[in-house]
């Protein structure tokens, strides 16, 4: 029974690094399984994840500077219903520029110009989202919050999408859309268009303009390929130039002015200053010396800074204040 029991033992031993190599290997995708997770990735890709987080982020802002408060789960919610919102438009938007986005470097990979996706699936998608926040931010919003939402939606696919291909002015038309996420992360909990609200809305509109003229910029010849009428290519690059320096100089008051309206203290003025100050020496930083692609590299690297910094400064005014 010994000898038995030993034998077993060591063959058990020695079957066992057998198993756990096994057990370690990683189970392969069938092919099914990776074409229903490449179908996933692109559903997410239409949705452009980056810009829809920046925009969570700032209906969440709007929603943390209200008086009063939703809630956890309300805000979630409202928090969902404007990412689906965002995550329609710029579905949409995608499905309105299938035939540019081919055009562009970065873009051409996207679902629809490479064929991985179809017109319908794409468009039905959007709609779905469309319908699906527009609905979630009136049951668990208010139809004020879902009014806006409604019209950032209509206008960004409608307005500013094909405007991109005839006029510059097409960057303030997308910008008003762009910029609703605070206001309706404030008219969610209070049920009104106040200052506070309007000041976060005026920031993001204002920042938005900076933000994608150097992206106009850096991608210049790209734009002019696919034809879209942006303002380095229609007014020139030194007019490009001083516009962004402008609004980066009109920022600095604005953000500002959430603290003398009452909305902040001293904590979120001190960040808010540094902040704007910051972004305002990197646009003048090199603006009539260096290459136009490099300075404009620069500055829209510092616009990504930008928003959070001031999520951090109004999260802290709310922790500490």
């Amino acid at each position: 029974m010994i000898a038995t029991s030993d034998s077993v033992t060591r063959h058990a031993e020695s079957a066992a690094p057998a198993v756990r190599r096994h057990k370690a290997r990683p189970v392969p995708l069938t092919d099914a399984s990776e074409r229903r997770l490449g179908t996933a990735r692109d559903y997410v890709a239409l949705s452009k994840p980056n810009i829809l987080l920046m925009s969570v982020l700032m209906a969440g802002l709007g929603i943390l500077l209200a008086p009063d408060s939703l809630g956890l789960a309300r805000s979630l919610m409202v928090l969902v219903g404007t990412g689906l919102i965002v995550s329609s438009a710029n579905a949409l938007n995608m499905v309105l520029e299938r035939d540019v986005d081919g055009l562009m470097a970065r873009t051409k990979g996207r679902p629809l110009p490479t064929g991985r996706m179809g017109l319908w699936p794409a468009l039905t998608f959007g709609v779905f989202l469309g319908i699906g926040g527009t609905v979630v931010l009136f049951l668990w919003g208010n139809p004020l919050t879902a009014g806006l939402g409604y019209t950032a939606l209509v206008s960004y696919v409608a307005l500013y999408t094909p405007a991109k291909r005839y006029t510059p002015q097409a960057l303030l038309i997308g910008a008003i859309p762009g910029a609703m996420p605070p206001l309706m992360g404030w008219t969610a909990v209070t049920g009104s268009m106040d200052a506070p609200g309007l000041t976060l809305f005026l920031i993001l509109l204002l920042w938005q303009l900076p933000h994608f003229i150097a992206i106009a910029l850096y991608r210049q010849s790209e734009y002019a390929r696919a034809g879209f009428k942006t303002v380095p290519n229609v007014r020139g690059v030194t007019i490009a130039k001083v516009q962004t320096v402008a609004y980066a100089v009109l920022l600095v008051p604005l953000c500002l002015l959430l603290t003398p309206i009452g909305a902040a203290t001293w904590i979120y003025g001190a960040v808010s200053l540094l902040t704007s100050v910051g972004f305002l020496a990197v646009c003048l930083r090199g603006v009539t010396t260096e290459l136009p692609a490099r300075w404009a590299r620069r500055v829209f690297l510092a616009s990504l800074v930008f928003l959070p910094a001031l999520g951090v400064g109004l999260g802290l005014d709310r922790w500490i204040g």
